[in-house]
């Protein structure tokens, strides 16, 4: 680790008789108070860096004797925490969310149609309209958009538009037409086709679904690939994270992102899962790739296990109340097995979506078979921390597999404050009773690690801590299902955006706590996260974001 080993060099200067030790750093943050997110949950005064590493956590009056030499930054009137990270983002995705058609917020239907017309009104004939971000959950209207709203606003071109969610696309006519499809056409596996009374294609595709007219949009260049990478980091540092897990993408943002960081434009921390494609078999075969400074690093696959609540794609035992589903299996077991038994091999962590009941029994009884197949001795990793992402509806005799098989749930908080408004008309009250179990899988010893979700959600790491200690929305709403007995301490919240979320990517040891020889990656808030009303949680402020020593993002 680069400044993990240093000559601290001690000068003795003589002023009016007086010794004084100075010990060399290139940085003291000094006069907070700074949460450690250490085993003892210590909180310090000041802490020195020396290159990117952690030189002293401790007092003022021991931090002293770093002035000499540092850069000094006095920050009484702000907090310091180890650096957030984010255990589970769509990098690419994000910064898309800025650069195209940004639905996310539209208050309603008609609002979001009219902000389509606005935009489709600017893209000639035949060429696509593309956005994404719409959710219906709060609209007076209560309801998914129609194909022949998006017929009014343009016949002459496609139409594609995302739910929120990424497991489900409302299209327009044309773009049925273009990918033939029509009242005969049948569900791909592991997609749905939602089709009106008469047997005709609604406009909505679910999962897999939308793959039929995916295949028709054009492909993005390479540099418009790198100008959504950039926005997305610049968004994240922005936002208060030093790291981000990126939950699957090809190789080819792993090239992209190689280069930036050769340029040293890399200004946080990426831990970088491959998508299940051609690029999975190849990374197979040719193992992680590790990085000795901790800043770009890609040790793992992610896998997709069935869809999401919001879009009735979520696997379940039973089906929903509002649809006649059970949801969506993606996976098939004799294409998955091969991939799971390998990667125990070869030293490869697995991550997998998996929402519903039925979904993470699937993938726990999937991960538990490869487990008895490949032995540790036959492994690179013997403990292999492998995760399931999202981990938000499991029934209670699950939930102790989690612990049993060593597995890490990695969980979104605010899935629980903006699914809540909906899901009971989805699953009905009853397993909302097994739904988004925080509390349970930390008292069962689980490991917990947190992330966002981002451009499904917005990023903002004020809002994941907030839901994960109240367990209601941003207005301070909650309904029966909701749970609040789930709800998670502040010192266990901070845990899962920090050191726990460093243990599942294997850098416990390197960051995730403010500790000497970790790197120097702090997130600086103008507010006690960790003592106000949690309804000021979001006024708190991302005063500086500081990755391996230096400022990346300051206020």
């Amino acid at each position: 680790m680069k400044g993990t080993f240093y000559i601290l060099l001690v000068l003795v200067l003589t002023s009016c008789g007086q010794e004084k030790t100075c010990i060399d750093a290139d940085l003291l943050l000094f006069n907070s108070t700074i949460y450690t997110a250490d085993s003892r949950n210590s909180i310090v005064e000041a802490v020195a860096v020396k290159e990117d590493s952690i030189i002293f956590a401790g007092s003022n009056k021991e931090g002293e004797s770093y002035k000499c030499n540092a850069a000094l930054m006095d920050l009484s009137e702000s907090y310091v925490y180890p650096g957030f990270i984010d255990a589970h983002v769509h990098l690419k995705g994000t910064g898309y969310r800025e650069l195209s058609l940004n639905l996310q917020g539209s208050k309603s239907l008609k609002e979001m149609l009219t902000t389509v017309q606005i935009y489709s009104n600017g893209i000639p004939a035949g060429e696509w309209v593309i956005g994404r971000g719409w959710i219906e959950k709060k609209w007076p209207e209560g309801r998914f958009p129609l194909k022949e709203e998006l017929d009014l606003i343009a016949e002459d071109k496609p139409i594609l538009l995302e739910r929120a969610d990424g497991h489900a696309v409302i299209v327009n006519s044309y773009a049925l037409s273009l990918a033939g499809i029509d009242s005969n056409t049948e569900d791909p596996h592991g997609g749905k086709i939602n089709k009106d009374k008469d047997g005709n294609p609604n406009g909505v595709l679910v999962d897999k679904a939308s793959l039929l007219i995916e295949k028709f949009i054009p492909k993005k260049s390479r540099e418009q690939d790198r100008q959504a990478l950039e926005a997305g980091l610049e968004i994240n540092a922005r936002m208060g994270w030093t790291q981000v897990h990126d939950a699957g993408s090809p190789l080819r943002d792993f090239d992209i992102l190689s280069d930036i960081k050769k340029e040293n434009k890399l200004p946080i921390r990426v831990q970088l899962y491959i998508e299940n494609s051609e690029d999975a078999q190849r990374f197979l075969e040719e193992g992680p790739y590790l990085d000795g400074d901790h800043w770009l690093t890609s040790r793992g696959i992610k896998l997709v296990a069935d869809g999401a609540i919001g879009s009735r794609g979520a696997a379940f035992f039973s089906k929903y109340e509002d649809y006649d589903t059970e949801g969506l299996l993606i996976l098939k077991k004799d294409e998955t097995m091969p991939i799971l038994r390998k990667a125990l091999i070869k030293g490869i962590q697995i991550e997998t979506h998996a929402i519903g009941d039925l979904g993470n029994k699937v993938v726990l009884d999937w991960y538990e078979e490869a487990f008895n197949l490949v032995k540790p001795e036959q492994r690179i990793i013997n403990q292999p921390r492998w995760r399931i992402e999202h981990s938000q509806n499991i029934r209670p005799e699950d939930q102790k597999r989690f612990r049993d098989l060593d597995i890490i749930a990695s969980m979104q908080p605010s899935h629980a404050i903006g699914d809540l408004h909906f899901a009971y008309k989805r699953l009905g009250f009853n397993r909302l009773n097994n739904a988004y179990p925080w509390r349970n899988l930390l008292d069962l010893g689980v490991v917990v690690a947190g992330g966002s979700d981002a451009p499904v959600e917005i990023g903002d790491p004020r809002i994941e801590f907030k839901a994960a200690v109240s367990r209601k929305d941003l207005d301070g709403f909650h309904d029966k299902g909701w749970h609040l007995e789930q709800a998670v301490t502040r010192e266990e919240a901070l845990k899962m955006f920090t050191i726990w979320s460093s243990y599942a990517v294997f850098e416990e040891d390197i960051k995730g706590s403010i500790e000497v020889g970790k790197v120097a990656d702090f997130t600086i808030f103008s507010k006690d996260l960790m003592n106000i009303p949690a309804e000021e949680i979001m006024t708190a402020e991302v005063v500086k974001t500081i990755v391996g020593g230096e400022v990346v993002y300051s206020k």
